[in-house]
């Protein structure tokens, strides 16, 4: 795989609580110039990032984002915000609290909810795999399925450990035919990256590829 098609699949990300404009204008650029699937930001300066990329790449932003607790209502609230503010692409954090006390109808419920506030934008659902048990996982898998959103995502990249092989395997295994796979957090060489995506990931969100390819010159 070339490194072209390797920066197809990124979402090249800057989530950083200390982001400026300008660094989130380097991504923006990055991300154009490289051709990546998006730029993935905080949501505050998506309506800027949309503004100056003009098309010139998709603008995904976080929802929920990093701990997933935030109310139904308010996680709504973001996401309706960040689609009016331009966003193409939606990462929401699930509430691992009711996954942890079973309570599949409140995150199935959680989950259409935001696929119909992000209804003709992508969707991707944020499982926080290092925090779940292999069952926890699986369950999610139909979760997601059921929900209509696009994507299943690994992890936030802020917990205390991301993608693994051995999760993108199992939700290869598990997800509906419909549902993509990201993987993200922790992907730090090109082998990474084809290694992720050879095992059935359609995306990475990441911030060092573009770095390592344009380190390469």
């Amino acid at each position: 795989m070339n490194n072209s098609e390797i920066l197809a699949h990124v979402d090249h990300t800057l989530l950083a609580q200390t982001a400026t404009w300008a660094e989130i204008q380097t991504i923006c650029d990055q991300g154009a110039k490289y051709g990546c699937a998006s730029v993935c930001i905080p949501a505050s300066y998506v309506r800027q990032a949309a503004e100056y990329l003009a098309g010139r790449c998709r603008v995904c932003t976080v929802i929920g984002f990093p701990n997933g607790y935030s109310t139904t209502a308010a996680k709504v609230f973001e996401a309706k915000d960040a689609v009016a503010n331009g966003a193409d692409e939606i990462d929401m954090v699930i509430n691992l609290g009711w996954v942890k006390d079973g309570l599949w109808d409140q995150v199935l419920a959680e989950l259409c909810a935001l696929r119909e506030a992000t209804r003709g934008k992508v969707l991707k659902v944020i499982i926080e795999t290092c925090l779940l048990t292999d069952e926890e996982k699986i369950k999610m898998c139909e979760l997601v399925t059921r929900s209509g959103a696009d994507f299943i995502k690994t992890s936030t990249g802020f917990s205390t450990a991301g993608a693994t092989r051995e999760d993108v395997a199992l939700f290869a295994a598990h997800v509906g035919p419909e549902v993509k796979i990201k993987a993200a957090g922790g992907i730090s060489t090109l082998q990474d990256a084809e290694d992720f995506l050879a095992l059935g990931a359609q995306r990475l969100g990441t911030s060092r590829i573009v770095r390592l390819i344009e380190a390469q010159g």
